[in-house]
């Protein structure tokens, strides 16, 4: 899904606080007049949601010196905003997940892990083997991304290199406790686009980054 259709989403949502909430799961960070924008209203009537949502355990503030001046007041999801996103059952998830581990071992568990990345890239392989172009090809994949729940997006860095952005991860509790779900992940993008394709994760949710990202470089030598 293009960041186009993801704004069109966004402002779709009408409850001013599931917008706030959806602006901050989606852009990270930013300032009252910032949110002010996004929702289409003033600087303070935004500040005056965020500081209830403050109060609910939902945003946090954090002041910002950039220069000279008073600093800026940044508001960021905490960890309950994040958590009102769907996030794929994760108590019982971890739960299951810790009981294979307890009662077969670590080998069991690494199964578990290459069964769903098999049956994913085959999937994902289906949905995209008509597909020539990479751009296609990892639009294609934001868009399987975004409709199990990553609410995925594609954008073109400075250097024209393609980015997938998932900004929510629905296994993120899972992940969390068995790590090579994000290995197996990123192994099933380097897979799904091709030999010639480096994939890179720039930006990860358990590194404490707000979303995961992933630069995607053709290095297919160019026809002359």
């Amino acid at each position: 899904m293009s960041r186009k259709n993801l704004e069109k989403s966004d402002s779709a949502v009408r409850n001013p606080t599931e917008r706030i909430l959806m602006a901050l799961k989606m852009h990270g960070a930013m300032t009252s007049a910032q949110m002010g924008e996004k929702l289409k209203t003033t600087g303070e009537a935004a500040r005056q949601h965020l500081t209830r949502l403050s109060e609910e355990g939902l945003v946090s503030e954090e002041r910002r010196v950039a220069g000279r001046g008073r600093p800026s007041v940044y508001w960021s999801l905490t960890q309950a905003g994040h958590d009102h996103f769907p996030n794929a059952h994760a108590d019982l998830a971890v739960d299951v997940l810790s009981s294979i581990e307890q009662a077969l071992g670590q080998d069991a568990l690494d199964t578990i892990v290459a069964m769903r990345e098999a049956r994913t890239h085959e999937r994902y392989s289906c949905e995209m083997d008509s597909l020539s172009t990479l751009s296609a090809r990892v639009e294609k994949l934001a868009e399987l991304r975004n409709a199990e729940g990553y609410m995925a997006m594609t954008q073109t860095d400075k250097d024209g290199n393609l980015v997938l952005i998932e900004n929510h991860c629905p296994i993120c509790a899972a992940a969390r406790f068995c790590q090579s779900f994000c290995r197996s992940e990123l192994e099933i993008y380097r897979k799904i686009l091709g030999p010639t394709v480096e994939v890179e994760r720039t930006e990860h949710i358990l590194g404490d980054a707000h979303r995961c990202a992933y630069r995607i470089t053709d290095k297919a030598p160019t026809k002359a």
